[in-house]
């Protein structure tokens, strides 16, 4: 099992949040969908901008810690060094690759190709 510490925000140079978790991915959904109160939930810090893998809990709670008594130059060093252009990085997590909606234009219960052959 991997732990992480993350750092997510609300837009690039904005409010900082940093964090430790052992699931990365619901972390990230939980905070862009605002499902826990606290001050990433207030100041809208969705945004996932820089993230390490640790072995352990523990090596990830230290990490945030450390982090967090950091000055905010320091942690924006971090960011630019790993991710210069402040992409959000649980989109690449999820491989996401922008596609055209889709628009089935069959009425329901029409097969949207041919019909199966049928036996004789």
């Amino acid at each position: 099992m991997a732990f992480y510490t993350y750092i997510v925000c609300n837009r690039r140079n904005g409010t900082l949040y940093t964090g430790h978790t052992d699931d990365l991915m619901r972390r990230c959904w939980e905070h862009q969908n605002r499902i826990r109160p606290g001050f990433a939930s207030k100041y809208h810090c969705t945004r996932l901008v820089w993230f390490e893998e640790h072995v352990t809990r523990e090596f990830a709670f230290t990490r945030e810690r450390r982090i967090k008594d950091w000055r905010r130059q320091w942690k924006l060093n971090l960011i630019e060094k790993a991710n210069p252009d402040w992409r959000d990085l649980y989109l690449e997590l999820l491989d996401w690759t922008p596609t055209p909606p889709f628009h089935n234009t069959a009425h329901p219960g029409e097969s949207r190709g041919p019909a199966p052959p049928t036996p004789d």
